[in-house]
């Protein structure tokens, strides 16, 4: 096991789908932070401003950037973040998903919806594992989890954060968006400093609030598979898409778009 996790943090993780690994990204948060600076200044394809006209602030998030901004791929690669998601699925190596990156700047009411994101994805399986570090202090604009969703009998809706409109047609197969303050869940967060990470399963709930604050609150995120993800269809287009992949249903998803970054001896 990694010396930045224990066997509490495993257990933490497996049973409610969400634990906290401080410092895994301590000494690569300049380079996040440049990253985040040079996706800001030349974003993607995918990039994408989450706030209606009028709502102040700026909530910004864009992925899929890690080959064309080089210190996303050298965090990825040689930071402990593949071998420790390896740790904490259970998994003999770590498959590359994505990355995503997610500003909220002062003064940003705007929440970031709750929402899972397993239902967007073309991935099943249950060895997934999501990375969200803040290269800010954070305190109420930290990530928050429902424990235990990760086990949910049916996944949630996804919706557009936007719009605010279902991503999928109309099913059964999904619960409705719940309202976890509400409803009295158990809700886990923690307050954060710089290189920490929040760790949760591609089928937690979690959202975030809006940065009330008067400093900027900048995330890095990373997701990674493990040995049981295999490439699902769903009802329509994935977010995010990738498009002409070319793979079929139970298949692993292609090394040479997804590399392997981490595989035990």
């Amino acid at each position: 096991m990694h010396p930045l996790l224990t066997s509490d943090t495993v257990t933490e993780f497996q049973t409610n789908g969400v634990t906290i690994v401080r410092g895994l990204f301590a000494n690569h948060v300049e380079a996040i932070r440049d990253g985040i600076a040079r996706n800001m200044a030349d974003p993607g394809p995918y990039a994408a401003e989450n706030l209606k006209p009028g709502e102040a602030g700026r909530f910004f998030d864009d992925y899929c950037n890690w080959q064309r901004i080089s210190e996303f791929e050298a965090v990825i690669r040689t930071s402990p973040a593949a071998e420790v998601a390896a740790d904490l699925m259970g998994s003999n190596s770590t498959q590359l998903f994505h990355d995503h990156v997610l500003v909220k700047e002062p003064g940003t009411s705007k929440p970031t919806p709750w929402h899972q994101d397993g239902p967007y994805y073309f991935v099943g399986g249950q060895q997934t594992v999501s990375f969200w570090a803040p290269v800010d202090p954070v305190t109420d604009a930290s990530l928050r989890c429902v424990a235990g969703s990760h086990l949910w009998e049916k996944p949630v809706v996804p919706t557009r954060w936007l719009n605010e409109d279902n991503f999928y047609p109309e099913s059964d197969a999904y619960i409705p968006v719940p309202d976890p303050d509400a409803d009295g869940m158990n809700i886990i967060e923690w307050a954060m400093e710089p290189g920490d990470a929040v760790a949760f399963n591609y089928w937690t709930l979690h959202g975030a609030r809006g940065n009330d604050s008067d400093t900027r609150r900048r995330a890095f995120s990373v997701r990674f598979l493990g040995d049981d993800a295999r490439y699902v269809e769903r009802p329509g287009p994935t977010s995010p898409p990738f498009p002409g992949h070319g793979m079929q249903a139970g298949q692993r998803l292609r090394e040479d778009w997804f590399p392997v970054v981490f595989r035990r001896p």
